[in-house]
């Protein structure tokens, strides 16, 4: 039975005994904004379905201190997203963190499953999915999305279950600690260090070309957090890409050039010109983004002898590491947080020879 919360003072009462463990899910909107506009908490505990209204003024005050008690695991699916909901909303993050998602690619089960797929492999369960692009900050919510919404966390404490058992089975369970406590500690506010790797058509330009969409890229996030708007209303790839390819000369030339491109924001002048004009601190230790020319023959190594170990571990690919991940040790940088603990002491001793050898060439 779920229960519609709207008064903090009933929250922070139905949440004064703990268990040892919750289920925890959100409904958030970030069609026009930056940061996910928390909407919706949804909170399994012991048999009830909570559904908390985070519009009500108080409530995410009331929901900090179960996010942050360390004596409850909160149960989540693919938490990533929520986890920036709650850092934004209630100024912490669920901790400590069971991610059902990454446990059940450390089960070996699958990699990147959804929750309703999930569902129905462990649970032989079909859930509807109605609901699944509604408008969750309208007032009131309608019965289809009130059941849509306790659906995502009902099912959440079986699951838990089946995957620590499995996990504990092959003694993995440190690795989903590991890992979850990863997720919840890494949302970051401060936006990607480098994000013209992201950009393909940034493996086109130049150094001196990828520099400047550096500082474009950099300036627009940092734009978009403060100003709580999409980073594409700030600034496109394609018109960042172009003025890093093509810089004006002056101000007055880049004034032209937004006034010749429509929808260019044309009020943001003296701001652009700043940050294309601008060196950063860190630039010169930017990583180039290469073509898909890069030492093809390497990376293909690196990447069937992750595939190996995956095989030999049961594990489905992807799980050990991503394409991006091994670019990344190919590039000669140091192996990125997110190979670092279990995945570095698997991977390390089968990809340190190959990578010593590709850089003595």
């Amino acid at each position: 039975m779920h229960h519609w919360i709207s008064d903090p003072a009933d929250l922070s009462a139905r949440l004064a005994r703990r268990p040892a463990r919750v289920g925890l899910d959100t409904e958030f909107i970030r069609e026009r904004t930056y940061w996910p506009q928390l909407a919706l908490v949804q909170i399994a505990i012991e048999g009830d379905i909570l559904l908390v209204d985070t519009l009500v003024p108080g409530m995410c005050e009331a929901l900090a201190p179960l996010l942050a008690d360390r004596n409850v695991l909160k149960v989540m699916h693919s938490a990533s997203e929520d986890i920036v909901a709650f850092k934004r909303a209630c100024g912490v993050s669920p901790t400590p963190l069971f991610d059902t998602q990454i446990a059940a690619g450390l089960a070996g089960i699958g990699a990147g499953m959804g929750y309703q797929r999930i569902v129905q492999d462990l649970l032989h369960v079909t859930l509807a999915k109605g609901e699944q692009r509604s408008d969750w900050l309208r007032r009131p919510l309608t019965a289809s999305q009130l059941d849509y919404a306790a659906d995502d966390v009902v099912h959440l404490d079986a699951i838990y279950l089946a995957l620590a058992a499995k996990l504990d089975e092959l003694g993995r369970r440190a690795w989903l600690d590991e890992d979850s406590a990863r997720l919840a500690q890494g949302a970051d506010e401060n936006g990607e260090r480098w994000p013209h790797l992201a950009l393909r058509s940034a493996q086109f330009l130049d150094e001196a070309a990828q520099r400047r969409l550096l500082r474009l890229l950099r300036w627009r996030d940092a734009y978009a957090r403060t100003n709580d708007r999409p980073r594409t209303w700030i600034l496109d790839n394609e018109l960042a890409t172009a003025l890093a390819r093509n810089p004006p000369i002056d101000r007055d030339g880049l004034k032209r050039q937004l006034d010749a491109t429509p929808k260019s924001p044309k009020s943001l002048l003296d701001a652009i010109w700043s940050a294309l004009t601008t060196p950063l601190a860190d630039e010169a230790d930017a990583p180039a983004a290469k073509s898909d020319e890069r030492d093809k023959v390497a990376l293909r190594k690196l990447q069937d002898t992750t595939a190996e170990v995956s095989r030999e571990l049961g594990l489905p690919d992807g799980v050990l590491a991503s394409r991006r991940w091994l670019e990344t040790l190919l590039d000669g940088h140091d192996w990125p947080g997110a190979l670092s603990g279990w995945r570095r002491q698997l991977l390390e001793p089968r990809l340190k020879p190959l990578l010593v050898a590709n850089a003595a060439r």
